[in-house]
């Protein structure tokens, strides 16, 4: 049996904050959300919507205050870019949205340690 690192339960939820944090600001500044943690072999998406007629794949990074690893949008390096284009492709074709007009945005959020209160919060549209 492996050991469950003592940390993981607290990271994922702080991701899961983190996505449901972009998902309702996005949706008051007029995106439709179409998909939350969509998933397929090659990958997640974390949120897909529509804004203005374009298909918006949306990477979420959340940090907590004081972490030593860089900022949160930082952490989206090339190789996480190939990765989240190679499963947005996945998506576009299973969804019949071969046409769309598509593009890449970045939800980069910062919370307190202590309380999860937002301590910045940064949509990059158009981020890679």
């Amino acid at each position: 049996m492996t050991a469950r690192h003592p940390l993981r339960g607290k990271k994922n939820a702080t991701g899961q904050l983190g996505e449901e944090i972009t998902a309702r600001h996005l949706a008051s500044v007029g995106y439709v959300i179409l998909n939350r943690n969509w998933r397929c072999r090659s990958g997640e998406l974390d949120l897909v919507a529509v804004h203005r007629g374009v298909i918006v794949f949306v990477e979420v990074r959340t940090r907590t205050s004081g972490g030593r690893f860089g900022t949160a949008a930082e952490s989206v390096d090339y190789r996480k870019q190939l990765q989240v284009r190679a499963v947005a492709e996945v998506y576009l074709h299973r969804f019949g949205y071969t046409s769309a007009s598509v593009r890449f945005d970045v939800a980069a959020i910062t919370l307190d340690r202590i309380t999860d209160e937002v301590l910045e919060f940064r949509h990059f549209e158009s981020a890679f």
